[in-house]
């Protein structure tokens, strides 16, 4: 049988949100490229999407749903109908409601998949339930906050603006394992003669693509820009037009916060050499256009927020927000082209149930204040892997009490805890929309290959229970494709004269911003001086690992060949990894006689991850940098990394802490090596 081609999308939490062409050849997909046509990523994929035909036809896929049969987190099942799995999760889920009400039931679910309709496909359900309410704020509700201090709703710029930059900071973001078609532009614009840094906790693979990195302590992000700030207006870099017209309260903030950050306060607090933090502010300052490119993790710390709101001020002093190629890129906004109730349905929640933050699902399942969690769904995640507090969160999969399904793949380490697990689809199987928040991309997908084995995609998933729980609702009788006619049916300001031809076809089409103010904030200006915030000035916050006592700081980064525990099913890109490796400074590693290849363990009040010690001067004494996030079963002990995050949330959006944690490190036990 002769092949085909198929456009799809990549379905994983990055901002690119790439476009694919998937060969199909006998009902399988075969092969799997890079779009040409798509306007970002214009033909390219990152290494863990370049094979993603593996992982769709993988044999470890999970094709039949199974009921647990031994102890939990062995992986003891045996399989069982759609019919059963789903009469045993109803049956069980009505003696709950029946005994504790719908609160004592609790949705999992995060950045699996960034499909609009199947990542939200459980929210009407479980609010027609009554459950427990999840906030999902797992990944950088912290960096929003933050910026939106400043900047309010304003729309960010394009990527390809970046290539207009004489000088393009990249802070915070390892963009050659995260936003990869981010740095088109930015080499485009090194080529063109612009200057290019990096400023992170460790020399990253993206060091390669800068100029000059700059290695500053983890959490101290804010009290660098501070520190440039004061530079700024000690030597008077600053565009007084911009500031007079555009900002308030940049006054206030030059008399009452920039007197206490001179270089050498910011060189204490940072670790740089103050010689370094006044030769930055002057390049700052003097670049024709500067573009500051914004990660995640920078937000990941008790003071996150705080953080990235210090660096959100930093284009104002100079205007480049009004320069071409200039300003900060931190998003694209583009969440205002869906309105996403026609699919949450919030409505369907009778009344207002309680919210169970998501990095705190260990407290949740072991010591929660009200009925407690006697059910709990996940689909698209795997808390037992990426959640805080590993230790905790599988104490709380391991009560025999608790009624876990995990709607998945593969054999997760979290669906080795459940007791009914559902086959999942991939994103090739089943239909959805997209859109990219790191470009202004929307897409249409169809299902490329007919679902592997028995699997099931989540919304079909959810109209079974629906009808299982007796709900007689219209809303779930339709089909995935009817509720993304139903969102692109709406109208919105930003999808006014897209191609609508070309999005039915599959092909990905650029939303645009609809007009209005410069900035997007109640005043219409940049607010420096923001007057709703608790904190109306940016200002300096400690970290919580501050006074900690332990020696390192740990850094929880990603990855270039896994998203999260994404991808460990793949045997290609596990062997890239080289194993569940610590990275760490030579001369810490010497004085503590760890040698390379070494199994180390690191420990904390939170539990003890071993791992297999490489020492790299890319690494800063005082810190340790695991990459990635492992299923157990590949790691060199019994628990992997998260086992050392704690559940703390940042100073606003209740988000992760994953990079504010302190440890210790030893040579692992012998009996271990």
């Amino acid at each position: 049988m002769a092949s085909e081609i198929r456009r799809s999308v990549c379905p994983f939490d990055c901002p690119d949100t790439c476009g694919l062409l998937v060969e199909v050849a006998d009902g399988k997909a075969v092969a799997v490229k890079g779009d040409p046509a798509h306007p970002h990523s214009q033909g390219t994929l990152c290494p863990k999407m370049t094979r993603y035909q593996d992982t769709v036809h993988s044999s470890r896929r999970l094709t039949t749903p199974l009921v647990r049969t031994g102890p939990k987190g062995s992986g003891s099942f045996a399989p069982v109908t759609w019919e059963e799995a789903i009469r045993r999760i109803a049956d069980r889920w009505k003696d709950i409601l029946a005994t504790h009400g719908g609160e004592a039931i609790l949705p999992y679910s995060y950045a699996g998949t960034m499909g609009l309709v199947q990542r939200n496909a459980g929210h009407a359900f479980f609010h027609r339930l009554g459950a427990s309410r999840l906030d999902r704020t797992i990944c950088s509700p912290a960096k929003s906050a933050g910026m939106e201090a400043v900047l309010g709703a304003t729309p960010g710029p394009r990527p390809e603006a970046l290539r207009d930059s004489d000088l393009v900071i990249l802070w915070g973001i390892n963009a050659l394992a995260t936003s990869v078609h981010s740095l088109r532009p930015v080499r485009e614009a090194r080529s063109r003669g612009a200057r290019v840094w990096l400023v992170d906790t460790y020399r990253t693979p993206t060091a390669s693509v800068a100029d000059e990195t700059f290695l500053v302590r983890p959490g101290s992000d804010g009290a660098l820009a501070l520190g440039i700030m004061h530079v700024l207006e000690r030597e008077g870099l600053l565009d007084t037009a911009f500031l007079a017209d555009h900002v308030q309260g940049f006054p206030e903030l030059a008399a009452q916060v920039l007197p206490d950050f001179p270089p050498e306060r910011a060189a204490a607090l940072t670790g740089l050499p103050p010689a370094a933090i006044e030769a930055m502010a002057r390049a700052f300052g003097a670049a024709r256009s500067p573009a500051i490119l914004l990660g995640n993790g920078l937000s990941r710390y008790g003071n996150g927020a705080m953080n990235i709101r210090a660096i959100s001020c930093l284009p104002a002093l100079v205007g480049a927000f009004l320069k071409p190629g200039g300003g900060l890129h931190g998003g694209s906004g583009t969440g205002a082209a869906f309105d996403l109730t026609a699919v949450t349905r919030p409505d369907f929640l009778a009344r207002p149930t309680r919210i169970v933050n998501m990095n705190r699902l260990g407290e949740a399942l072991t010591t929660l204040d009200g009925p407690p969690v006697q059910s709990l769904y996940v689909y698209h995640s795997n808390p037992a892997a990426v959640t805080p507090d590993q230790n905790a969160v599988l104490r709380g999969l391991a009560r025999e009490d608790l009624f876990t399904v995990v709607h998945e793949r593969f054999l997760t380490d979290t669906a080795r805890y459940a007791d009914v697990v559902l086959p999942s689809t991939s994103s090739l199987e089943h239909a959805d929309l997209y859109r990219a928040y790191g470009s202004y991309c929307i897409q249409r997908a169809r299902p490329a290959v007919p679902p592997v084995g028995g699997s099931r995609c989540n919304w079909d998933v959810f109209r079974l229970l629906a009808e299982a729980m007796g709900f007689s609702d219209a809303f779930f009788r339709q089909e995935a494709d009817d509720l993304v006619e139903t969102l692109l049916a709406q109208p919105s300001p930003w999808r006014e004269g897209i191609d609508t031809e070309a999005l039915a076809e599959g092909r990905a089409v650029e939303v645009v911003a609809p007009p209005g103010p410069r900035f997007a904030t109640p005043s219409g200006r940049v607010e420096i001086l923001n007057p709703r915030e608790v904190h109306p000035l940016p200002c300096l916050l400690p970290t919580h690992g501050e006074g900690d006592g332990r020696s390192f700081a740990l850094m929880t980064a990603p990855s270039l060949f896994g998203l999260n525990s994404s991808f460990c099913e793949r045997d290609d890109l596990r062997t890239k990894r080289n194993g569940m490796r610590l990275l760490m400074n030579p001369g810490d590693a010497q004085a503590r006689a760890l040698p390379a290849g070494s199994r180390v363990t690191v420990f904390n009040d939170l539990g003890d991850v071993d791992f297999i010690l490489e020492p790299t001067d890319q690494v800063p004494p005082g810190l340790l940098v695991a990459e990635g996030v492992w299923w157990m079963e590949c790691a060199p002990g019994a628990r992997t990394v998260n086992a050392l995050t704690s559940q703390r949330l940042t100073d606003q959006g209740g988000g992760s802490t994953f990079y504010d944690n302190r440890v210790d490190i030893r040579a692992a036990d012998p009996v271990h090596q």
